[in-house]
This record gives structure tokens, C-alpha cells and sequence, in this order.
């Protein structure tokens, strides 16, 4: 075999004290990368390492893609529905609330400024069932301007709610209580009218005017949005607002605008920000994401480790082909490179498959996820437990270049011993392996 290689390298002007990484050394390293009878144990170990490595490196880029698309998601359906900076008053209720959010949407980087009337109730319907909700009081023109609820209605419109006659619930509440639109929700609220008995829960019904769906279960299942005036009323609340939530045009620039807004407002005020209300929330996420990443690293290291059995045991194979190559002038140097290819070509055809796979499955994450919820016969990445409708998967260029970068450090480590122990090795040792 090293016979033939030499005499092909020979043919094409190249011989085995030619330059680094040459013809010949090519040649011999790919021949030693093909099965042959004899060699089939060996092949089977290679094999499983190309395996190891294509599965490790896809499965950490669709991990990752994963836990990206989550958070994004979670993000962009929190703050778009939630408000960026979360203004409350501390000297007294804000009655001038008309003239302050006026200022406050004036102030440069705010997109807009919403009062809010909030509070829990019962939620029933008229043919039986109930569930807890959180009203949300807010003008038909701040609602409007709020696309990730006015952009997602489903079924009915806001026509009914600018006049103020009905409400906006969720579409999975909807689903819950049995309700359409044009259906009577019951709200239920502890905190009613004082009477000679005590206080009296306060019992409404109203009608439903739209069903939304922003995608986030905990957000369709709980929330409905109520006129604000029929809010205050209903909370007795007249004339006044709890808090005023800003919209902002970049939400990592919260820390500069927070002295313009107090300076909009002229009063004190109490500041509280997105990431301060959900700071426990992103921590845990980042927490996972990074221990997701050294675990799923691990499968690529062990794939790594299986290179290095696979290229002791070829190069103690090997042992006459390497005292043929080293008599005919082969440099200990050329015999390391030849065998560094061997291994490292495992770890570059594994990791480029492993790409490809990992590129494919996020493509069509959500066709996968039905398939095998299909084949399970159970419901995948169930919205009811991860909030979510679908399963997102946002692909990072930057963390797949690490991947790789990752995968093929590790393949590259892994040849670097097998190949110094083959160049190590003198004619007179290397045919007693024989």
C-alpha cells in the first residue's frame, strides 16, 4: 500500500521528502482513512467518531437555537405587551394623568405612554366554569397603538371596546370558559361596595367585543382589557390612574432615559424597569443556556476521545507502513502530518455535517416537533407549560462559529497525540508492531 502511494506521489513529481502537507502525504492519509477488509474494526471506531461529532455539534446548534428563539420570543411578547419603564406615583395618586402622559410620550426615545387601571377578578361565564384574570384598563387609543394586542385579534374587532361597551379577552381563556364573541363574561371583584354588612364583592357582566392571541398562554389565558373609564369604575377608581407604563424605542437604553423622565414628570415618581421586573426570569434562562452548552459540549469531547483510540489502534496497524515510508526518506514530520489528516479529516467531515444537520432541523423545527409529536402520540414543547404556541429556534452566527471553531479544536487536539507517537516511531520499532 505505501508502495503504491509512493509510486503515484513518484509519478506526479512528488516524493515523500517533498513539502508539508504535500501530495504524497495526502495520498497516504486518505488512503488510511478507507476501509479495507482487515481494517473494517478500525473504520467502525472512525465511523463513530464522524458520527459522535456530526450528532454533537447539530444537537448543540439546535439547543442553542432553541433557547435563543425562546428567549427572543418570551422577550418580544413581555415587552410587547408590557411596558418598558413602569411609572407609579409616590406622593398621591395621578389624577392629572391626561396632561402627564402627555409630557412623559413627548420625552425624546419614548414611543408612548399608557395609564393603566389594573386588578384581579373572577373570571366566569354565564354557562358555568371560572377562572382568575388580571383587568387591564387602558383608552381604546393607547390599545390601539399597542400592535401586539390590536395586531392579533382573532375573532371580533375594537369597536365595541372604543365605545366602550366591551372587553378583549384571550383566545385561550375564551376556549377555557366556552365564550365568543358576543358572549357576557361575569367579573367578580373582592374589593366592591361598603355596605352597613361590610364589603361586597362587586359583580359585573360584560360584553365580549374580540378575542386576542399574542402567542404567550399565560398572557391569552389571564388578561382582559377593559376601557379605562369603565375600569376606573369598576375599581372605583375615578379619576385617576395606578401607574403609567412607557413604551420605548431601544429597551437597553433604559438607564439613560430615566432623568429625562423624571424631569418630564415634575413630581416623584417610582421607576421600575424591564429588567428589574423580570431579572430572576432572563438570570435563569442565561443560567441554563451556558450550563446546556458545557454539557452538550461533552458529547463532542467523547467523539474527540474515539478519534484517539481509532488512530492508535491504525498506526499500531500501520507499523510496517510507517518503517516502509521512514526508510524510503519519509521525515518523522511527514509521518505526523500524514496521521494528524487522518484523524483531523474525521473531525472536519463531522463538523460540516454536523452543520448541515443543525441547519436543516431549525429551518424546519416546528415541522419536527409535530412529527414526532405525532410519532409520540404525546404533545411536544406543550404552549401550556412553556408559554409559547411554537417552538422558535434562532440561529446566532456568532455561537455557531464558536460551535465549529469549538468542534474542530477538540478534533485537532484529539490527532495531535496518535500522530507524535507514529512519527516517534524508528523503522526497527515500528515493524516489531507487526
Amino acid at each position: 500500500m505505501a508502495e503504491a502511494a509512493v509510486d503515484r506521489s513518484s509519478k506526479s513529481g512528488l516524493g515523500p521528502a517533498g513539502k508539508p502537507f504535500s501530495t504524497f502525504e495526502r495520498l497516504v492519509a486518505w488512503r488510511y482513512l478507507r476501509a479495507r477488509r482487515k481494517e473494517a474494526f478500525i473504520s467502525v471506531i472512525a465511523g463513530f467518531s464522524f458520527v459522535g461529532i456530526m450528532l454533537g455539534v447539530a444537537t448543540l446548534i439546535i439547543v442553542m437555537a432553541v433557547m435563543n428563539g425562546f428567549r427572543t420570543e418570551l422577550v418580544s411578547r413581555i415587552l410587547g405587551i408590557n411596558g418598558h419603564m413602569i411609572v407609579q406615583p409616590v406622593d398621591g395618586p395621578f389624577t392629572d394623568y391626561p396632561d402627564l402622559s402627555s409630557r412623559l410620550a413627548a420625552v425624546p426615545g419614548v414611543k408612548m405612554a399608557l395609564p393603566l387601571v389594573e386588578g384581579q377578578v373572577l373570571a366566569s361565564a354565564q354557562a358555568g366554569g371560572s377562572t382568575g384574570a388580571l383587568v387591564r384598563g387602558a383608552r381604546a387609543e393607547d390599545l390601539t397603538k399597542l400592535k401586539m394586542v390590536s395586531d392579533n385579534i382573532k375573532s371580533g374587532d375594537m369597536v365595541g371596546y372604543a365605545s366602550g361597551d366591551g372587553v378583549l379577552i384571550g383566545t385561550r381563556m375564551a376556549d377555557q370558559l366556552g365564550l365568543r364573541v358576543g358572549d357576557l363574561i361575569t367579573l367578580t371583584s373582592p374589593d366592591g361596595d361598603i355596605t352597613p354588612m361590610g364589603v361586597s364583592p362587586r359583580i359585573k357582566s360584560y360584553k365580549i367585543s374580540g378575542l386576542f392571541e399574542i402567542g404567550m398562554s399565560e398572557y391569552d389565558s389571564s388578561i382582559i382589557f377593559m376601557p379605562l373609564e369603565e375600569a376606573q369604575l369598576y375599581f372605583n377608581a375615578e379619576g385617576l390612574v395606578q401607574s403609567i407604563e412607557l413604551f420605548v424605542d431601544n429597551p437597553d437604553d433604559i438607564d439613560d432615559l430615566r432623568p429625562k423622565v423624571e424631569e418630564a414628570a415634575g413630581r416623584q415618581i417610582a421607576i421600575t424597569d424591564w429588567r428589574q421586573r423580570n431579572q430572576t426570569f432572563f438570570s435563569a434562562l442565561q443560567v441554563e443556556r451556558n450550563v446546556m452548552f458545557m454539557i452538550l459540549t461533552l458529547i463532542v469531547l467523547v467523539a474527540a476521545l474515539n478519534i484517539i483510540s481509532g488512530l492508535i489502534m491504525l498506526v499500531k496497524d500501520k507499523g510496517s507502513d510507517i518503517a516502509i515510508l521512514r526508510t524510503m526518506g519519509a521525515s518523522a514530520g511527514a509521518i505526523m502530518r500524514i496521521f494528524f489528516m487522518t484523524g483531523a479529516a474525521i473531525g472536519i467531515v463531522g463538523t460540516i455535517a454536523g452543520v448541515l444537520l443543525g441547519v436543516l432541523v431549525c429551518v424546519n423545527i416546528e415541522s419536527v416537533r409535530q412529527f414526532f409529536s405525532w410519532i409520540s402520540g404525546t404533545v411536544l414543547f406543550n404552549p401550556q407549560v412553556y408559554f409559547l404556541s411554537q417552538l422558535p429556534a434562532e440561529m446566532d452566527l456568532s455561537e455557531t462559529i464558536s460551535i465549529v471553531v469549538m468542534a474542530l479544536t477538540l478534533s485537532f487536539i484529539a490527532t495531535i497525540f496518535p500522530a507524535w507517537r507514529a512519527s516517534r516511531l524508528d523503522p526497527v520499532q515500528a515493524l516489531r508492531y507487526e
